[in-house]
């Protein structure tokens, strides 16, 4: 009812000011790294989420990343992962962001990383690096957070099928397509099921995995089961048409940890001295983009906005508007601009910015590489280029 829309706008919002909310990056930077072509020249503005991308990205060596978000708790994970690269080795790197867990986490964090961290964000991990105690209930980091808490309680809900949690287990590991295929049909039926119906289909339930009601309208609009309908295509896609053996994103949520196979670029062992060598090149800031850009003037050759426009457009015209003025003001000709949406079709550009940004959505290439994403939540996919 319309009536309850304040009600689940301030659910939302105590759940987004409050909390740590990705504890994992939901979007493809294979994806993304083919379409920006990024290199030493690159400077880059783009939301921090949860930091993995920022770290991939620096794969490319660009010459600046500026991540930008408005929680504060998402910069300071991006720190804490920057903090490890600096202080300890891969191996311990690997037992606290890959499996989520380091039963020496306390000493480590106390006596090695806690010194190269800002003090915001050694301010929050002192409060909360239970997260990666490995005792209690969850025993992994990446059941934290509120995405964590709803991956958590799914896992919960697993364990009460019989055979359910070794079958995704069997599918997350399965020998190729045909296989992995049979097993998801086996399992759909208990994924997706009235129950779960009910409860994907709570503002509350999507509001823990970061999905504002504006998008949620979305779902409502084009699908008969709403959340249901949308989580069933994107699942049946991922599981039935695209391999998991390097699924990173569903294994961490599915698992409840990466394995050293199946795991973000960042937590790669080869990639670990590169990486240490580049991540002075990140920088986090608090704040709004548009705020960013005023306080930070320069020209910038790529902005990553993963989904949050479609955020702005349906709740603050003025705002996003003002955000278009100071990205275009802080471009120059052949400046790339990549965004996600829950809607196939984004139609709420505004005039000023259709004349000066060329926007791809529909040309082959594009929605062959949007095709391979392997997150699949995303109804598109656009690349503008300024002119």
């Amino acid at each position: 009812m319309e009536v309850l829309n304040p009600v689940r706008d301030w659910v939302f919002n105590k759940v987004h000011t409050g909390n740590l909310v990705y504890n994992t990056c939901w979007e493809d930077p294979e994806c993304d790294r083919q379409l920006l072509s990024l290199d030493e020249t690159s400077k880059v503005v783009m939301i921090t989420s949860a930091g993995c991308n920022a770290l991939d990205y620096l794969l490319d060596n660009p010459e600046q990343i500026h991540c930008i978000d408005m929680n504060p708790r998402q910069n300071a994970l991006l720190e804490l992962k920057k903090a490890c690269f600096a202080a300890i080795d891969h191996s311990n790197l690997f037992a606290i962001f890959g499996k989520g867990r380091h039963p020496d986490s306390q000493s480590i964090y106390r006596e090695k990383i806690r010194p190269s961290l800002p003090a915001f964000a050694a301010a929050y991990w002192d409060k909360n690096l239970r997260f990666f105690k490995d005792k209690g209930v969850r025993k992994t980091f990446y059941h934290f957070g509120t995405s964590g808490t709803f991956a958590w309680l799914a896992l919960r809900y697993f364990a009460t099928k019989p055979g359910l949690t070794e079958k995704i287990h069997q599918m997350l590991n399965a020998q190729d397509l045909a296989e992995q295929k049979k097993l998801y049909k086996e399992i759909e039926p208990s994924l997706l099921n009235p129950i779960v119906e009910w409860l994907v289909n709570r503002h509350v339930t999507m509001s823990l995995l970061g999905v504002p009601r504006s998008q949620q309208k979305l779902f409502v609009t084009k699908y008969k089961n709403g959340a249901l309908g949308f989580i069933r295509e994107s699942l049946e896609k991922v599981f039935t048409q695209l391999p998991l053996d390097n699924n990173y994103f569903w294994r961490v949520y599915l698992e409840g940890a990466y394995s050293e196979s199946c795991c973000p670029n960042y937590l790669a062992a080869e990639n670990f001295d590169i990486l240490r060598n580049r991540v002075s090149h990140i920088s986090t800031h608090t704040c709004k983009v548009s705020e960013f850009l005023k306080n930070n003037p320069g020209t910038y050759s790529h902005f990553i906005l993963l989904d949050h426009q479609d955020w702005l457009a349906a709740n603050d015209v003025e705002a996003l508007e003002e955000e278009w003025h100071y990205i275009l003001q802080n471009s120059k000709p052949g400046t790339k601009i990549l965004m996600r949406s829950a809607a196939e079709h984004i139609d709420f550009f505004p005039d000023f910015v259709k004349k000066r940004v060329n926007f791809a959505s529909s040309n082959d290439t594009l929605q062959e590489i949007h095709h391979r994403d392997r997150v699949g939540t995303y109804a598109s996919v656009y690349l503008g280029t300024v002119l």
